[in-house]
């Protein structure tokens, strides 16, 4: 028999996914007591876990994007929100096997993003994530003292192959350390393993470059008062921050002045 996942969202809040469940599994991790509520535009972000929509950018500026911190609209199924360079619309569906969410992104020809479904996962020590071996995997500075090696002078990643990018093993979550560390996946699928259960992402776009985001926080960040919380993120971009972005590392909006795009979530893991 196929049982139904259920969904939750908060159009008022950010657009943020508050709930992700299927057969009595709640997949995201929430924060409570955040102050999330009482944000607006060019505040600092507040981490209230959940699945956020961010989009121009994940680091830089504005930190975590420019839609988290902003209400959207829901009208007839579908929320929608309006920023000052661009226009973000998702509708999402439950089918037989999952939760597909189509997105619109309106802006005018030209303009470079980066968009990342950022989905705190509440997960236990003995979780992996599937992604396809020897995937291009991007580290970040953060990761330099847990690689042994001197941190090339200005480079703002280095790159190794998955699951263990320069000898540093991200495939599984494990216990907190103190450590956080953040990767760029190349490609568009991954699978979590937990114990039983899976939660398989895929993220499909025409032209534009696919990636699944990793942040392991084991009670590494933030500084004074660290917490543990894994992002598992798919995304349209290669990097982390737009300002980093390459001429290939970023999302650009065509001609017709928009880019769709579609995320699946399910219980199908298609990686080996």
């Amino acid at each position: 028999m196929t049982v139904p996942w259920d969904v939750v969202t908060d159009p008022a809040h950010g657009g943020r996914w508050t709930s992700l469940r299927h057969r009595g599994r709640e997949w995201l991790w929430r924060r409570e007591h955040t102050g999330r509520h009482g944000v607006a535009p060019g505040d600092a972000f507040v981490d209230a876990g959940g699945l956020e929509e961010c989009v121009p950018t994940v680091r830089g500026t504005p930190d975590h994007g420019d839609a988290w911190s902003r209400p959207w609209t829901r009208v007839a199924g579908r929320d929608s929100v309006r920023c000052d360079r661009f226009a973000l619309g998702r509708t999402l569906r439950a089918t037989a096997d999952g939760v597909e969410a189509d997105y619109v992104l309106t802006a005018e020809p030209g303009y470079r993003f980066l968009w990342a479904a950022h989905a705190l996962l509440d997960l236990s020590e003995r979780a992996a994530l599937k992604a396809p071996d020897g995937a291009r995997t991007r580290l970040f500075p953060e990761a330099a003292r847990l690689l042994g090696r001197p941190w090339p002078v200005g480079a703002p990643w280095v790159e190794g192959s998955w699951p263990t990018p320069l000898g540093l093993r991200l495939d599984r979550f494990g216990a907190d350390d103190g450590t956080a560390v953040g990767a760029v996946v190349a490609g568009g699928r991954c699978c979590v393993h937990d114990g039983p259960d899976r939660l398989a992402f895929a993220v499909e776009a025409d032209g534009q470059p696919l990636s699944i985001a990793v942040w392991r926080n084991l009670g590494g960040y933030p500084d004074g008062r660290p917490y543990r919380s894994i992002g598992v993120e798919p995304m349209l971009g290669r990097v982390f921050d737009l300002g980093e972005a390459g001429p290939e590392d970023a999302a650009r909006v065509p001609a017709s002045g928009e880019v769709r795009w579609r995320l699946t979530l399910s219980a199908e893991c298609r990686c080996p």
